[in-house]
């Protein structure tokens, strides 16, 4: 994450308030406090690709460091599955209870020797957004591999307090039930703190340790859409048409505190 990098439609931010297996934060959205994920993405040349992994692996001692001793609570890493013309390829986060601790593990990222000047930086084009999500949950974890996914849309003016309650009530009770269960890692609904792009931009994600736990939570998104058809008519009005984007990723790491 050498330059000033990038965001993401996705993302993440994964986020870790807790230690064990244990469930990190509350169930539901009541009285959490806000998580903040410093988002970088890179749209590399694939002859680069392996070249970008290896850049990316190099800080995570460092950041290892930062999670232990309390500076950040998560971080990860992930390659896009679903390619567009000069868009990202990867992608890496560090999540963070406070915007002063994203800018101090920003801040030591970059005083890491080299940390600006790799040959693959210099070809790829990058972008950078700082997220904040107030809707989230999660289990602590350390992995390799698993998956993240989840959609981008625009919240028309007006209905971002409708659209919130609607998260909350419609598809968090789904994504709790699937974290009890095992079946993903953690979700969570992010929007810019910064803002780079329209002011009613909204990211819902969730991760999963492997390929099954996205059928399992797939079919579990759908019966809650099938038992009641207003949903579906509820989200489309809230939101623009032409803003509604999807994402999957290969997670390369990922660790929640």
């Amino acid at each position: 994450m050498r330059k000033r990098s990038t965001w993401w439609v996705c993302l993440l931010a994964l986020l870790a308030l807790a230690t064990g297996e244990q469930l990190v934060a509350q169930t539901g959205d009541q009285g959490k406090p806000p998580v903040y994920t410093y988002l970088a993405e890179w749209a590399v040349p694939r002859a680069q690709w392996a070249d970008m992994v290896k850049l990316d692996e190099q800080d995570r001692p460092l950041l290892d460091k930062l999670v232990a001793d309390g500076t950040l609570t998560g971080y990860g890493a992930y390659t896009n599955l679903i390619h567009q013309e000069g868009e990202p390829t990867h992608g890496t986060w560090f999540t963070a209870t406070s915007e002063g601790n994203l800018m101090k593990a920003l801040e030591a990222i970059y005083a890491q020797p080299g940390s600006t000047t790799a040959p693959v930086q210099d070809a790829s084009k990058h972008w950078d957004y700082i997220l904040v999500s107030r809707t989230y949950n999660q289990r602590s974890d350390k992995s390799e591999g698993g998956y993240l996914l989840g959609d981008q849309r625009d919240v028309k003016p007006g209905e971002m307090r409708e659209y919130n309650d609607l998260i909350k009530s419609a598809l968090v009770p789904v994504c709790e039930k699937l974290l009890a269960d095992g079946v993903v890692t953690s979700y969570g609904m992010d929007t810019e703190d910064f803002h780079q792009q329209k002011l009613g931009l909204v990211t819902f994600f969730f991760t999963t340790s492997d390929a099954s736990g996205l059928d399992k939570a797939g079919k579990a998104f759908d019966e809650a859409f099938e038992k009641n058809p207003a949903l579906g008519a509820a989200f489309r009005s809230m939101t623009e048409r032409e803003g509604h984007h999807d994402f999957l990723a290969r997670l390369r790491y990922m660790v929640i505190k």
